[in-house]
């Protein structure tokens, strides 16, 4: 089976693939202070409730694919992979790394990791021309030329981080439950700081998404839009722009470039 392991700022998302099907998956909060030595005690702790794994740490994983925002996670990883599963072929998403994906920007170093995976796995799934809408710590909007180049994207500050700062800078306003409202216009402070996150950022999403399409393709009925993260499911009833919703995008990608990397070592 194969691990991947997607390091998010806020939460990391493990899942297990046997071939091409995920059959289990995790998301624990990502804490830079961890050692090699707690991410391999928590890693034995997930995987030992899987029935197709056996007790032994390593047991069962035939390759591992990880791909980290939070550099100090992705040096333990390192770690843990090296002193753990020493046998076990490894991918770290990083340049140098084959990914089949062009990054036609300034600075392609400078792009996130877990961007160039989901546009891996967007042109794998979808084909191109494509925009992916991650909505994770920040939301992230990224482009995909009819080519399958990665040709730039936007980032916008996330669903949660918005939520904190309401909460932290509005004298009378608190940190809520990101849940949609009642209605639009809301009958209490709550519920119309919902309506203001769910609907907003929906509003947001349709903005940025149909000026981008604009610039991707002559016609916008060919570029299919494809939504993924932790809080997607949240705006994806508001949206009028998003035709696809996968909220395993990263974890499919980590594993296509794990399949185009592992012969070459």
């Amino acid at each position: 089976m194969l691990l991947t392991i997607d390091v998010g700022n806020t939460h990391t998302v493990l899942g297990l693939f046997d071939g091409e099907d995920i059959v289990e998956h995790w998301r624990i909060s990502t804490d830079a202070r961890r050692t090699a030595d707690e991410l391999a005690v928590l890693l034995q702790g997930l995987m030992g409730m899987h029935p197709l794994l056996g007790d032994e740490l390593g047991d069962g994983i035939d390759g591992i694919a990880i791909c980290a925002t939070v550099p100090s996670v992705l040096h333990e990883l390192r770690e843990v992979t090296r002193r753990y599963y020493g046998d076990v072929p490894a991918v770290l998403v990083e340049p140098g790394v084959k990914t089949g994906v062009p990054i036609l920007t300034d600075n392609p170093k400078e792009v996130g990791a877990d961007r160039i995976i989901n546009a891996v796995a967007a042109v794998e799934l979808y084909g191109g021309p494509a925009v992916v809408v991650d909505f994770g710590t920040a939301t992230t909007f990224d482009a995909v030329s009819a080519r399958g180049e990665y040709v730039g994207g936007v980032i916008a500050p996330g669903i949660e981080i918005s939520v904190e700062a309401l909460g932290v800078k509005g004298a009378q306003l608190r940190k809520i439950e990101v849940a949609r409202p009642r209605s639009v216009i809301g009958k209490n402070t709550v519920e119309a700081m919902q309506s203001g996150i769910v609907y907003g950022f929906a509003g947001q999403v349709d903005g940025v998404v149909n000026r981008m399409v604009r610039e991707l393709a002559d016609d916008p009925d060919d570029v299919t839009v494809i939504a993924t993260g932790g809080l997607a499911p949240m705006v994806l009833g508001e949206s009028s722009v998003i035709d696809e919703h996968e909220p395993w995008l990263t974890l499919i990608g980590l594993r296509l470039v794990y399949e185009r990397n592992v012969a070459r070592m």
